[in-house]
């Protein structure tokens, strides 16, 4: 919300999509927003494709997605306890699909042109400065993806 309303003047006047924890999106949610966007931003628990339907999701095309903020692979007792529950019921191939090297490979094949992820599990706290680097960098400087990510990296 901070980030929304820091840039709200500038940027934020036609983001749409979905904030808070009061419910999931559902999946022709997740469609619509990814297949409508010219930058996504996921900010959530657990792994990304633990979120959408990666059978729907390898089908979709997506290349009006310029630019896709994966800040996930965060845990909570909650969030680990359902994707366990789910896990149960995947193969091991298909859980494997889920890691972030595998997820960014399958969004570029979608047709997603760049793509910023974590690649191992991480807090709250550090996905929260993480994406006020990006916005600040990104919105407000105007710098590139590649020079934002090497600012991360730092």
């Amino acid at each position: 919300n901070e980030i929304l309303e820091k840039y709200h003047d500038t940027f934020t006047l036609r983001w749409e999509g979905v904030i808070g924890n009061t419910r999931a999106p559902s999946q022709a949610e997740w469609e619509q927003l990814l297949t409508n966007c010219s930058a996504f931003v996921f900010y959530g628990m657990e792994r990304f494709l633990s979120h959408v339907l990666l059978n729907r999701l390898v089908s979709m095309n997506i290349p009006k997605c310029h630019l896709m903020i994966l800040l996930d692979l965060v845990q909570s007792k909650q969030s680990y306890q359902r994707v366990m529950n789910s896990d149960i019921q995947k193969s091991c191939p298909r859980i494997a699909l889920e890691r972030p090297t595998e997820t960014a490979m399958l969004l570029s094949l979608t047709g997603v042109r760049a793509i910023i992820a974590n690649q191992w599990y991480t807090t709250l706290q550090e996905n929260a400065e993480r994406l006020e680097i990006l916005s600040e960098n990104l919105l407000r400087i105007g710098k590139t993806t590649g020079q934002t990510v090497n600012i991360l990296q730092k």
